[in-house]
């Protein structure tokens, strides 16, 4: 497995997938072997969204919210519109995801992920399949949106695709690594 530098340009693809309908299906349920609960986080301070995104998405090259300035990350946590969601576990958090309505007709999973010491326990599922539910429990809601790209976990797609999700556009993009990152991308 070749691992990139810091400092190395890598090029990625970018894909954005929508859903027009709330799934029929069932949702995946919490596995047995873990107690957990989702925590909606009113008016989150900065810290903690950063502490969660980094936590999350530190190995996926996840930078661009640490460049935002910290009013206008308040700003957007603090808007109605917008809600954090925390998956907690044995006391600690294992994953999040930002579920954000501020565009009309459209709720959008702006970020998602899980802790590397949560995945591979089958939480994957059941958290997206919440934060799908929730995008569609606001009224007027016409379609649920997502994006993720080659940087991030080489499943993130296919998941995307599996709970419902077409891919309706896709660019390339480069950037330079902050940090060393531990898989190529996909």
């Amino acid at each position: 497995m070749s691992r990139h530098r810091a400092g190395e340009t890598v090029t990625y693809t970018v894909t954005w997938l929508e859903m027009d309908a709330r799934p029929a299906r069932p949702m995946a349920p919490l596995p047995g072997n873990i107690g957990g609960t989702i925590l909606r986080a009113d008016d989150p301070p900065v810290w903690y969204f950063r502490a969660l995104y980094d936590a999350v998405g530190r190995d996926y090259a996840w930078d661009d919210m640490h460049d935002e300035p910290e009013d206008k990350l308040k700003v957007m946590l603090h808007d109605p519109a917008v809600s954090m969601y925390t998956l907690m576990a044995a006391g600690w958090p294992h994953g999040f995801f930002l579920m954000d309505w501020r565009q009309e007709g459209r709720a959008e999973i702006a970020n998602f992920g899980l802790v590397p010491q949560a995945i591979g326990r089958g939480l994957g599922a059941f958290l997206l399949d919440t934060a799908i539910q929730t995008g569609w429990e606001r009224a007027g809601v016409r379609k649920l949106t997502v994006n993720t790209c080659t940087l991030d976990h080489p499943r993130a797609l296919q998941r995307y695709q599996k709970h419902g999700f077409q891919p309706v556009a896709q660019q390339q993009r480069s950037r330079v690594l902050r940090r060393d990152l531990p898989h190529p991308p996909a």
